[in-house]
Formats: C-alpha cells, sequence, structure tokens
C-alpha cells in the first residue's frame, strides 16, 4: 500500500484533486512500524506486565524486562511489523488503559 498525497492540480479540471506518490525512497516504504508504550503514574508495574503477557504473549521474563524499561527509561519498544498490525497494538494498549503511540522504526 503505497501513501499518496491528494492536491489540485494546474493540468485537470478545476477543482479536481489528483493523487500523487509521496517522494520516499524504497527503504522507508520497507522499515517496519514500532509499538512505543509511555510510562504513566496511573498503572502499576504489575498490571503493565500483565497486559505485556495477554496481549503479545511475552512469557513473565520478557513482559517483566518490558516493563522495567517503560518504568526506567519512560518507554519500550513491545511490538513491531506492518501499519495495520501496529495500529491494532496500540488500540489493544489503548483499550487496556496503556499510553501507546506507533513510530517508524529507525
Amino acid at each position: 500500500m503505497g501513501s499518496s498525497t491528494a492536491r489540485t492540480s494546474d493540468a485537470s479540471p478545476a477543482g479536481t484533486v489528483t493523487a500523487e506518490p509521496d517522494q520516499r525512497s524504497d527503504g522507508d516504504l520497507d522499515r517496519p512500524w514500532q509499538t512505543v508504550v509511555w510510562d504513566d503514574p496511573v498503572n502499576l508495574m504489575r498490571y503493565v506486565t500483565y497486559v505485556f503477557q495477554k496481549l503479545f504473549g511475552y512469557s513473565e521474563a520478557k513482559a517483566s524486562e518490558l516493563m522495567m524499561q517503560v518504568h526506567t527509561e519512560g518507554k519500550a519498544i513491545v511490538s513491531s511489523g506492518g501499519r495495520d498490525k501496529v495500529e491494532l497494538d496500540v488500540r489493544k494498549l489503548h483499550a487496556a488503559g496503556l499510553w501507546a503511540t506507533m513510530q517508524r522504526d529507525s
């Protein structure tokens, strides 16, 4: 799925919107998306660990490691993949009450 930008073109009939592909390199399109969980003052550490285990199937040790990264560094990347998958992961984390965003892998 390529991204495109809509704009009005002088070459098209008045008011017609045309789509033109973004000027990105192929490398930009290949970079996966990442789900970032942010530290918050509300959720208990044990609950965050539980959510990571239930949503992503992480072992208790891996979920605890990610939770501690969120707690000590302020954020952790908990999943990655295609945009649709990561958007779904973010929605699930929001439904569980966690602060989460998505970003491109750097």
